[in-house]
């Protein structure tokens, strides 16, 4: 049975949310920074640290991670600055 969703690796990054892990002081400006991106077709991607194996033993009820997916973790700054930029449902 298919998914009702699946990323499109074909999308492009459209504009970063929020500010950057530079910029919030959560990087020393090397090539390993978190950031959020809203991506061309709507979808977003997040670039953090893959804690998926830490937190597989503690996932709340109902909860899993996929084959195919990782738990990512980013500085909960980073999501605050960005919620100017995430448009209401």
């Amino acid at each position: 049975m298919p998914r009702p969703w699946e990323a499109n690796p074909c999308a492009g990054f459209k504009r970063r949310l929020g500010k950057s892990a530079l910029d919030l002081g959560e990087s020393n400006n090397g090539p390993t920074c978190p950031d959020i991106w809203e991506l061309d077709n709507g979808d977003v991607a997040v670039i953090g640290r893959d804690l998926t194996h830490a937190y597989a033993d503690r996932l709340p009820s109902g909860v899993s991670v996929g084959h195919d997916e990782r738990l990512v973790i980013i500085p909960g700054i980073m999501l605050s600055t960005a919620k100017a930029d995430i448009p209401d449902a």
